[in-house]
This record gives structure tokens, sequence and C-alpha cells, in this order.
């Protein structure tokens, strides 16, 4: 593992990062993860590199929509409840049936949803339309095939007509041979894995979802579940990361959190690099004496630069919460690292502002960021904020009013604000009070 030498570090320090500089950075240095072959179940998730054509139709062949007896139109016209048809029934038509019998004049065959049309039969009349070969009157439904085998002969009752192809589903109604079906770049949901598997495709090549390893630091940290000492507070920040990580399409492991000892941190980072294409921890990367995540990595490797390429940035931002930053790639791999800071709201939205973009990056997706739109503030007062410097305000956005008001304070430590928050508002670097009324951007994260 290695990291650009400190004095490169204490250049790019020296001054002040813009939020859109810093995310152009680490895009730049993120490469798509390859492409693998996966079964589909596996496949879930993941971003489609090749596009995929249908090889048959589908559905393959013309089929029943219902439950009831396929018949010729002739034989049933003018049919009604007074004056029925009457037509013999030459057998069952079961969904998977091979070899189908051929509906003659005056004939029926009794026919399941999702049953091959058999040959000579021109449509379907549901089965309540008929008295379902019981000489009565409209029947409910079909007595099971097990119970009484004799349903599959007879004679039926017909009281409505049918039109030809009614209740018919065409073969590739649905798809035709040779249609896309999914484009390169499609992100594997369960309706898309339904139709891979409906046109017999056992795999697909993807990107795979990138694996995400999250650690905090801290030597007041305790695991959830723990007692608490004195001066010592829940490791919220690692479970929180580590989820958003999972939602943003990644496969995420988090690691407890570490104490302020740089050579701890280091061992640990090392031993995490075989499971991890990115790399975030929270903590430590700011200007105090036990900020050790950026001791750690601005003295590891700063003698084999050259040997493996590796190189670590600390940086400030202007932007409100989350102004200590740190990226740079780590390892013989050159893994991308993210160090964000250790206040709850301000890792929290430096990971929706950085390490989902990253994350989203890796899968191969041109998309990348939240989605976003205008609202107009609702609030009793206007809201102050700092003067060159981006603010990221906790927000609830109403969609139907085109409003969003604000939730808790500005501090980077309201973790309960942020709970009950559904969208960030952006008040831009030049503007230091904003108004009721006035429109802002709203960084949707629902």
């Amino acid at each position: 593992m290695s990291s650009r030498a400190p004095q490169d570090s204490g250049r790019a320090a020296q001054r002040l990062w813009s939020v859109d500089e810093h995310l152009a950075d680490v895009l730049a240095a993120i490469r798509p993860l390859e492409p693998i072959e996966l079964q589909l179940l596996d496949a879930q998730g993941c971003v489609l590199v090749e596009d995929v054509t249908v090889p048959v139709a589908l559905p393959p062949f013309d089929n029943s929509s219902m439950d009831g007896y396929a018949v010729r139109t002739a034989d049933v016209q003018g049919a009604s409840e007074e004056f029925p048809a009457v037509l013999t029934v030459i057998g069952d038509v079961a969904a998977g049936s091979g070899e189908l019998p051929t509906v003659g004049p005056g004939q029926a065959a009794r026919i399941m949803t999702g049953a091959p049309l058999p040959p000579g039969a021109e449509a379907v009349v549901p089965v309540e339309w008929t008295d379902g070969g019981t000489g009565g009157g409209a029947a409910a439904g079909m007595t099971p095939a097990s119970a009484a085998p004799e349903g599959a002969g007879g004679e039926v009752r017909v009281h409505r007509a049918a039109e030809a192809r009614a209740h018919v589903r065409a073969r590739g109604s649905d798809v035709q041979a040779g249609d896309l079906a999914l484009a390169a770049g499609t992100v594997l949901g369960p309706p898309q894995i339904a139709l891979l598997a409906a046109i017999g495709r056992g795999t697909v090549r993807v990107r795979p979802r990138p694996r995400v390893v999250v650690l905090s630091t801290g030597s007041e940290l305790v695991q959830p579940g723990e007692s608490l000492a004195a001066g010592t507070i829940y490791d919220s920040n690692s479970f929180a990361l580590a989820a958003a990580a999972r939602d943003a399409g990644a496969i995420s492991y988090r690691v407890g959190a570490v104490a302020d000892d740089a050579e701890t941190l280091r061992s640990t980072i090392e031993d995490q690099l075989i499971r991890a294409d990115l790399l975030v921890t929270t903590g430590g990367v700011s200007v105090g004496a036990y900020d050790v995540v950026k001791e750690a990595l601005s003295s590891v490797g700063a003698t084999d630069e050259e040997a493996d390429g590796g190189r670590m940035d600390f940086r400030k931002l202007a932007m409100q919460p989350g102004k200590p930053q740190g990226f740079g790639t780590i390892g013989p791999d050159h893994t991308p690292l993210l160090a964000l800071p250790g206040n709850p709201v301000s890792s929290y939205v430096s990971f929706e502002l950085f390490v989902r973009p990253a994350i989203r990056a890796l899968m191969g997706l041109a998309d990348v960021s939240r989605p976003s739109v205008r609202a107009a503030l609702k609030a009793d007062k206007a809201l102050g904020s700092p003067a060159g410097r981006r603010q990221f305000l906790r927000g609830k956005y109403d969609a139907e009013s085109g409003t969003v008001s604000p939730v808790g304070g500005s501090g980077s430590h309201l973790i309960a604000a942020l709970a009950h928050a559904d969208s960030l508002m952006v008040v831009p670097e030049d503007v230091t009070s904003v108004e009721p009324g006035a429109e802002l951007e709203v960084v949707l994260l629902g």
C-alpha cells in the first residue's frame, strides 16, 4: 500500500477545493469493473454489458388466457342461455400438453390457462360462459381432472358466442424472435431477470456489484449492543455507510471500529484490500492530534510510490458539512479509497456526494448521482449559509406542492434530523441567505 509523498498532500490541502472539482477527481480515477458471466439470480442488481436479443417468440405458441373450452366460432354463433350451443367434449388440453386433439365441427376441448390452442379451434369460451358439462346453469369453475376424469368427455352447453381469437394469446404477442429484449446498460431487477428466464437465458454477462469495505476509526467508538463507558459513543457511521453502499448497488462489508492507532489502521486496511473494489473510511481526516487516517495514509509507502503508483490526498472542500476529505488509490491494484469525516451528518452527506457516484461508476452506469429537482423553500424565516461554502441542509420534500422544508439544524452531529429527512437542500457558495419561497436545488435521497 502506498501514497503520494506527504509534501504532495500538503500542496493539495493548501487550497480550498470545490465540490465539483473533488467529485471530478474521484470519478477520473474510477474504472468500471471487468465484466463476468453470472447465473441469473447472482446477476440481480448488476449492469448488462451486452444487448440481449430474443431467440424465440414469446409466447412460443398460441395459448389460452382463460380456463374454458376451445371451440370453433361457427359452432357457438348465436348461442345464449335460452338457446345454448351444445358441443361434444373431446378431451382436455392442459398447460404443457404435447399431442393435441383436433377440434372439429360441433366439438370442443376443455382447455386450461396457458395451454396451447388445439388445431381446429378458433377461440376460447370461459368456463363461466358454459354449464361446465354439468347440464345445469352457469358454471363457477371446472371440476379438477383428478376428481372427475369424465369431465373431459360428454357434452357442454355454451351460453354466449365468441369472436375469432377471443381469449387467445397470440404467438409472439409479448416479444418476437430477434427483438431486443434488454439493452446494454440495463440494471437487472426482478422484472428483467424474469424476462431473461422467459426467453431461456440461464446466464448473462454483466459488470459485478462492487465490493465496498467500510471502516470507522476512533477509540471512543463502541459497537451497538455493548455497554457504554464514560466518554464513549456508539459507532453509527459504519452502519450508515455500509447500508448506503448496499443501497447504491454494492456488496458492502462493515469492519468494526479501529482504535486511534496509525499502525493498527494501516494493517487493517492492508488486510481488507483482498476483498475490496473500493474502501471507505470515516473519521480521522481533520487536523487533530488523533486523526489517524490522515497520519496512517499520508506516511504509508512514501518511499515506494514508483513501485505501485498509489497516492492519497487530504483536502479541504468549500462545503458544509464535510470540509475535510481524503481520496486516493492504494495497494498493488490501485484500489480507490475515500476518507470521509467522522461527524455523522458530514459522513453521510459526503457519501452521497462522492462515494455513491464512485460505486455507480464502478458498476458502469452513466448516471451516477442522485436525481435533483427545484423546489421552493417552506420555512418560517430565512436560512443562513456561510459565504464561499456550498451548504447541504436536511430537508423534507413535498412533490405535490413543489416545496421543501428544513429538518433539524445545520450541525454536522444532528443524526436524528437526518433520519427524518428525505432530501438535501443545496445552498450555493455565493448565497448567504435564503428567504422563504426562494427556489433551491433539492437532491432526492429516497
